[in-house]
């Protein structure tokens, strides 16, 4: 469990992942900050935390631009007055072939999926820095441990690029007793799973050893577990949560 009044930002909060871990550090006390760049979204998730009770600042920053992801920082503190807790969980992924990839598309990727948790982690960690604690949890994936997924070459090289960072960030950052993780979803029920087929689905759930999608809340508890005061000893990991779909 979560101390009390701890300040988290969750990016990518408007649907999916993102959304249950708003809800579920909310529900173990947490103030929570929002941010998704179809901000609506995100209201509207702020909207039900703050009816049952809890703290939800919704905000619209494009956190591909480093100079937005200072500025997100900076509104959670101009709000709040602290941060503890960061959960780099935004992400695209187009399914583009490797024949098909454009530089565009590519450039987005990487700038959503790994450029943001650089300028986002540096930041937000600096500013954790007051308080001699903090949490950065990074999500990942699967496909970053497999090398690719269903027309998602870069998307891919995109997540194993985040768990490398987490090891770099976690040893910058555990002089000041902020320590950071990872967690490597599997296959989870949110709207990346819609651009598949019906047979490319059900391939995926083959592979499961569960035989059956991860719930964003299964995903969310995790990330709140290392986002908490019980994971004290446990920073540069990369903690696997995929229903046995890989075993290494």
């Amino acid at each position: 469990m979560l101390a009390n009044d701890r300040v988290a930002i969750i990016t990518g909060a408007g649907r999916g992942v993102g959304a249950a871990v708003g809800q579920e550090l909310s529900r173990q006390g947490a103030r929570v900050v929002l941010c998704d760049i179809e901000q609506a979204l995100a209201e509207q998730v702020a909207a039900g935390i703050r009816a049952d009770g809890g703290a939800a600042l919704a905000l619209g920053n494009d956190i591909a631009a480093p100079a937005e992801a200072d500025r997100l920082v900076r509104a959670t503190l101009e709000h709040y007055g602290r941060l503890d807790i960061l959960v780099n969980n935004a992400a695209v992924c187009p399914r583009i072939s490797i024949d098909d990839m454009t530089e565009a598309a590519y450039d987005q990727i990487m700038n959503v999926n790994l450029k943001s948790v650089f300028f986002l982690s540096r930041a937000a960690g600096n500013a954790m820095k007051a308080n001699r604690w903090g949490r950065i949890v990074n999500v990942s994936s699967i496909g970053g441990r497999t090398g690719g997924i269903f027309n998602a070459t870069v998307y891919s090289a995109s997540k194993a690029g985040v768990m490398s960072m987490t090891k770099a960030f976690a040893r910058h950052f555990a002089p000041h007793n902020i320590l950071v993780n990872c967690v490597a979803p599997g296959s989870v029920n949110t709207r990346l799973m819609e651009n598949l087929s019906e047979a490319a689905l059900q391939a995926t759930i083959d592979q499961v050893a569960l035989k059956r999608l991860a719930d964003p809340a299964e995903v969310a508890r995790v990330i709140a577990f290392l986002a908490s005061d019980e994971a004290s000893y446990v920073t540069g990991i990369t903690m696997d949560v995929n229903g046995g779909a890989l075993m290494v």
